[in-house]
């Protein structure tokens, strides 16, 4: 138990390493996508890049476009979980309104350094951030109306944890949004909890 407990917390230390460097060498080499181009292959709009601040697009690298097809009402309180350099935090924003708000978490201060750095260049102050683990959030029971999550499960192994803590957080009428890689076949036993393959 303690050596499997010890490998989950070597793949954390290495996601957080690797994510770290996406957003602070957003355009270096990095073993998944990173920045404008790819935001525009899962389906963001050019044009609303265009008018989004180039420090949250250039390191953005989620999975998909969560934020453009999620239905966000105005007024909601949304949660942007692993929410990186902010992208679908601004969008979500936008729809939200002044009267509703985003709460975004991330577990790299480097990613949360360029996702505050993009609301205020963008000058929403609907928009709060916490450095977190997603798996342990602060945040009150039955808060959130809508929760945005966008390629975080490939990045965590505490999956279980995870679910457990949306239950939680969500209110009863609330939704989930999410966006996921999904293996075609499963691995192998022994690669399971494997830093070394994490993002192979």
């Amino acid at each position: 138990m303690i050596e499997v407990a010890d490998e989950t917390t070597k793949i954390r230390e290495a996601v957080r390493q690797v994510y770290s460097e996406a957003a602070q060498k957003p355009a270096g080499e990095h073993p998944f996508p990173v920045g404008r181009g790819f935001a525009e292959s899962v389906g963001y709009p050019s044009d609303l890049l265009s008018a989004l601040p180039s420090v949250s697009v250039d390191a953005f690298s989620g999975v998909s476009n969560v934020s453009i097809f999620a239905d966000i009402p105005v007024g909601a309180t949304v949660l942007d979980l692993g929410c990186g350099a902010g992208l679908d935090s601004l969008i979500a924003a936008s729809k939200v309104g002044k009267t509703g708000r985003v709460i975004s978490v991330d577990f790299s201060e480097a990613m949360l350094a360029r996702a505050r750095q993009a609301a205020a260049e963008a000058r929403m102050d609907n928009i709060e951030f916490h450095l977190a683990d997603a798996e342990n959030l602060p945040i009150p029971n039955g808060s959130i109306d809508i929760a945005l999550l966008n390629g975080i499960f490939n990045l965590n192994p505490m999956r279980d944890a995870i679910f457990r803590e949306l239950g939680r957080v969500m209110r009863r009428d609330g939704a989930v949004y999410a966006a996921e890689l999904i293996l075609k076949e499963p691995l192998p036993t022994e690669s399971h909890n494997l830093a070394s393959n994490w993002f192979a």
